[in-house]
Protein backbone atom coordinates (compact mmCIF):
# COMPACT_ATOMS: atom_id res chain seq x y z
CA UNK A 1 0.00 0.00 0.00
CA UNK A 2 1.31 3.41 -0.93
CA UNK A 3 0.42 6.98 0.02
CA UNK A 4 -0.99 9.32 -2.54
CA UNK A 5 1.18 12.05 -3.95
CA UNK A 6 4.85 12.12 -4.87
CA UNK A 7 7.37 9.90 -3.08
CA UNK A 8 9.76 8.46 -2.30
CA UNK A 9 8.34 7.28 1.02
CA UNK A 10 9.76 5.43 4.01
CA UNK A 11 8.72 1.78 4.12
CA UNK A 12 7.13 -0.18 6.96
CA UNK A 13 6.46 -3.91 7.30
CA UNK A 14 3.19 -4.57 9.12
CA UNK A 15 3.02 -7.90 10.95
CA UNK A 16 -0.60 -8.69 11.72
CA UNK A 17 -2.28 -10.69 14.43
CA UNK A 18 -3.42 -14.32 14.60
CA UNK A 19 -6.62 -13.46 12.76
CA UNK A 20 -4.76 -13.28 9.47
CA UNK A 21 -5.44 -11.08 6.46
CA UNK A 22 -8.92 -9.53 6.68
CA UNK A 23 -10.57 -6.11 6.26
CA UNK A 24 -9.47 -4.82 9.69
CA UNK A 25 -5.79 -5.51 8.94
CA UNK A 26 -6.13 -3.88 5.52
CA UNK A 27 -7.78 -0.84 7.09
CA UNK A 28 -4.99 -0.49 9.66
CA UNK A 29 -2.30 -0.82 7.01
CA UNK A 30 -4.11 1.75 4.87
CA UNK A 31 -4.22 4.16 7.80
CA UNK A 32 -0.47 3.87 8.12
CA UNK A 33 -0.02 4.33 4.38
CA UNK A 34 -2.19 7.44 4.49
CA UNK A 35 0.26 8.86 7.04
CA UNK A 36 2.98 8.75 4.40
CA UNK A 37 4.49 5.26 4.36
CA UNK A 38 4.72 2.42 1.88
CA UNK A 39 3.28 -0.47 3.87
CA UNK A 40 3.89 -4.15 3.23
CA UNK A 41 1.27 -6.38 4.87
CA UNK A 42 2.44 -9.97 4.41
CA UNK A 43 0.28 -13.04 4.87
CA UNK A 44 2.02 -14.76 7.76
CA UNK A 45 -0.03 -17.91 7.20
CA UNK A 46 0.84 -18.56 3.55
CA UNK A 47 2.31 -21.94 4.51
CA UNK A 48 -1.15 -23.03 5.66
CA UNK A 49 -2.67 -22.49 2.24
CA UNK A 50 -5.92 -20.69 1.37
CA UNK A 51 -8.17 -19.69 4.26
CA UNK A 52 -11.33 -17.63 4.51
CA UNK A 53 -11.09 -14.22 6.21
CA UNK A 54 -11.77 -14.68 9.90
CA UNK A 55 -14.23 -12.64 11.95
CA UNK A 56 -12.76 -12.24 15.46
CA UNK A 57 -16.15 -11.75 17.15
CA UNK A 58 -17.20 -15.14 15.81
CA UNK A 59 -13.86 -16.76 16.59
CA UNK A 60 -13.97 -15.66 20.22
CA UNK A 61 -17.43 -17.22 20.65
CA UNK A 62 -16.02 -20.69 19.99
CA UNK A 63 -12.84 -22.67 20.63
CA UNK A 64 -10.29 -20.00 19.75
CA UNK A 65 -7.24 -22.26 19.56
CA UNK A 66 -9.09 -24.91 17.57
CA UNK A 67 -9.63 -22.25 14.91
CA UNK A 68 -6.41 -20.24 15.14
CA UNK A 69 -4.03 -22.93 16.35
CA UNK A 70 -3.54 -24.66 12.97
CA UNK A 71 -2.81 -21.30 11.35
CA UNK A 72 -0.43 -20.15 14.07
CA UNK A 73 1.43 -23.48 13.96
CA UNK A 74 2.62 -22.68 10.44
CA UNK A 75 4.60 -19.62 11.46
CA UNK A 76 6.50 -18.11 14.39
CA UNK A 77 9.22 -15.64 15.21
CA UNK A 78 11.91 -17.69 13.50
CA UNK A 79 9.99 -18.49 10.31
CA UNK A 80 8.57 -15.01 9.86
CA UNK A 81 11.95 -13.42 10.52
CA UNK A 82 13.41 -15.64 7.82
CA UNK A 83 10.59 -14.66 5.45
CA UNK A 84 11.51 -11.03 6.03
CA UNK A 85 14.56 -11.54 3.83
CA UNK A 86 12.19 -11.91 0.88
CA UNK A 87 10.04 -9.00 2.02
CA UNK A 88 13.11 -6.76 2.06
CA UNK A 89 14.23 -8.00 -1.34
CA UNK A 90 10.83 -7.10 -2.77
CA UNK A 91 10.82 -3.65 -1.19
CA UNK A 92 14.27 -3.00 -2.64
CA UNK A 93 12.80 -3.35 -6.15
CA UNK A 94 10.30 -0.55 -5.65
CA UNK A 95 11.09 2.91 -6.95
CA UNK A 96 8.65 4.73 -4.65
CA UNK A 97 10.57 3.89 -1.48
CA UNK A 98 13.17 6.02 0.25
CA UNK A 99 15.90 3.43 0.53
CA UNK A 100 17.01 4.20 4.03
CA UNK A 101 16.11 2.10 7.03
CA UNK A 102 12.63 0.70 7.48
CA UNK A 103 10.12 0.43 10.28
CA UNK A 104 8.32 -2.63 11.60
CA UNK A 105 5.13 -2.86 13.61
CA UNK A 106 3.34 -5.89 14.97
CA UNK A 107 0.06 -6.55 16.75
CA UNK A 108 -0.59 -9.43 19.15
CA UNK A 109 1.31 -12.37 17.64
CA UNK A 110 2.93 -9.94 15.23
CA UNK A 111 4.58 -7.97 18.03
CA UNK A 112 7.18 -10.62 18.73
CA UNK A 113 7.57 -11.32 15.02
CA UNK A 114 8.30 -7.64 14.33
CA UNK A 115 10.96 -7.61 17.03
CA UNK A 116 12.49 -10.83 15.71
CA UNK A 117 12.59 -9.49 12.16
CA UNK A 118 14.25 -6.25 13.22
CA UNK A 119 16.80 -8.19 15.26
CA UNK A 120 17.53 -10.57 12.39
CA UNK A 121 18.20 -7.71 9.97
CA UNK A 122 19.49 -4.93 12.25
CA UNK A 123 21.09 -3.04 9.39
CA UNK A 124 17.69 -2.55 7.76
CA UNK A 125 15.40 -1.42 10.58
CA UNK A 126 15.43 1.90 12.43
CA UNK A 127 12.27 1.37 14.47
CA UNK A 128 10.06 -1.46 15.70
CA UNK A 129 6.82 -1.30 17.67
CA UNK A 130 4.85 -4.03 19.42
CA UNK A 131 1.22 -3.47 20.40
CA UNK A 132 -0.27 -5.95 22.86
CA UNK A 133 2.37 -8.45 21.80
CA UNK A 134 2.22 -11.74 23.66
CA UNK A 135 4.88 -14.27 24.66
CA UNK A 136 7.69 -11.77 24.22
CA UNK A 137 9.92 -13.40 26.86
CA UNK A 138 9.39 -17.11 27.36
CA UNK A 139 11.51 -20.24 27.76
CA UNK A 140 11.08 -21.11 24.09
CA UNK A 141 14.31 -21.13 22.05
CA UNK A 142 12.72 -18.68 19.61
CA UNK A 143 11.54 -16.23 22.28
CA UNK A 144 11.94 -12.61 21.10
CA UNK A 145 13.81 -11.59 24.25
CA UNK A 146 16.66 -13.92 23.24
CA UNK A 147 17.15 -11.96 20.01
CA UNK A 148 17.25 -8.41 21.32
CA UNK A 149 21.03 -8.28 21.43
CA UNK A 150 20.84 -7.97 17.66
CA UNK A 151 18.50 -4.98 17.68
CA UNK A 152 19.79 -1.69 16.32
CA UNK A 153 16.29 -0.23 16.02
CA UNK A 154 14.53 1.99 18.49
CA UNK A 155 11.80 -0.05 20.20
CA UNK A 156 8.33 0.83 21.46
CA UNK A 157 6.38 -1.70 23.52
CA UNK A 158 2.72 -1.04 24.31
CA UNK A 159 0.99 -3.49 26.63
CA UNK A 160 -2.33 -3.90 28.39
CA UNK A 161 -2.37 -3.89 32.18
CA UNK A 162 -4.24 -7.21 32.39
CA UNK A 163 -2.89 -9.47 29.65
CA UNK A 164 -2.30 -13.16 30.37
CA UNK A 165 -0.04 -13.41 27.33
CA UNK A 166 2.24 -10.66 28.67
CA UNK A 167 2.13 -10.55 32.49
CA UNK A 168 4.32 -8.18 34.54
CA UNK A 169 6.93 -10.88 35.15
CA UNK A 170 7.33 -11.35 31.40
CA UNK A 171 7.53 -7.61 30.84
CA UNK A 172 10.30 -7.39 33.43
CA UNK A 173 12.17 -10.23 31.74
CA UNK A 174 11.97 -8.57 28.34
CA UNK A 175 12.99 -5.16 29.62
CA UNK A 176 15.93 -6.65 31.51
CA UNK A 177 17.10 -8.18 28.23
CA UNK A 178 16.69 -4.87 26.39
CA UNK A 179 18.61 -2.97 29.06
CA UNK A 180 21.39 -5.56 29.11
CA UNK A 181 21.69 -5.31 25.32
CA UNK A 182 21.75 -1.52 25.37
CA UNK A 183 18.66 -1.22 23.18
CA UNK A 184 16.89 2.13 23.06
CA UNK A 185 13.32 1.40 24.06
CA UNK A 186 10.18 2.80 25.64
CA UNK A 187 7.58 0.59 27.28
CA UNK A 188 4.11 1.83 28.17
CA UNK A 189 1.21 0.15 29.90
CA UNK A 190 -2.24 1.13 28.62
CA UNK A 191 -4.25 0.99 31.80
CA UNK A 192 -7.81 -0.20 31.32
CA UNK A 193 -7.10 -1.60 27.85
CA UNK A 194 -7.29 -5.32 27.08
CA UNK A 195 -5.22 -7.54 24.82
CA UNK A 196 -6.12 -6.57 21.25
CA UNK A 197 -7.30 -3.03 21.99
CA UNK A 198 -5.77 -1.59 18.81
CA UNK A 199 -7.64 -3.83 16.35
CA UNK A 200 -11.01 -2.39 15.27
CA UNK A 201 -12.77 -5.72 14.67
CA UNK A 202 -11.85 -7.13 18.11
CA UNK A 203 -14.58 -7.15 20.79
CA UNK A 204 -12.11 -5.40 23.13
CA UNK A 205 -11.29 -2.59 20.69
CA UNK A 206 -10.79 0.65 22.62
CA UNK A 207 -10.99 3.76 20.40
CA UNK A 208 -9.34 6.08 22.92
CA UNK A 209 -6.48 3.70 23.66
CA UNK A 210 -6.13 2.96 19.95
CA UNK A 211 -5.84 6.67 19.18
CA UNK A 212 -3.11 6.95 21.79
CA UNK A 213 -1.35 3.97 20.20
CA UNK A 214 -1.49 5.45 16.72
CA UNK A 215 -0.08 8.73 17.98
CA UNK A 216 2.82 6.90 19.62
CA UNK A 217 3.49 4.81 16.52
CA UNK A 218 3.46 7.74 14.12
CA UNK A 219 5.68 9.76 16.44
CA UNK A 220 8.19 6.90 16.55
CA UNK A 221 8.25 6.54 12.78
CA UNK A 222 8.47 10.29 12.23
CA UNK A 223 11.47 10.48 14.55
CA UNK A 224 13.33 7.49 13.13
CA UNK A 225 12.30 7.16 9.48
CA UNK A 226 11.93 10.81 8.47
CA UNK A 227 14.93 12.32 10.24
Amino acid sequence: MSPGGVGPWPAVIFYGDAGGIRPAMLDMATKLADAGYVVLLPDLFYRFGPYEPLVPKDVFKGDVMAILGPLMATTGVDKAASDTRDFLAYLDTRKDIAHGKLGAVGFCMGGGIAMGAAATFPERFAAVASFHGGNLATDAPTSPHLLVAGLAAQVYIASADNDESYPPSMAARLEESLIHAGVRYRAETYHGALHGWMVPDFPVYDPDAADRGWQALLALFKQTLRA
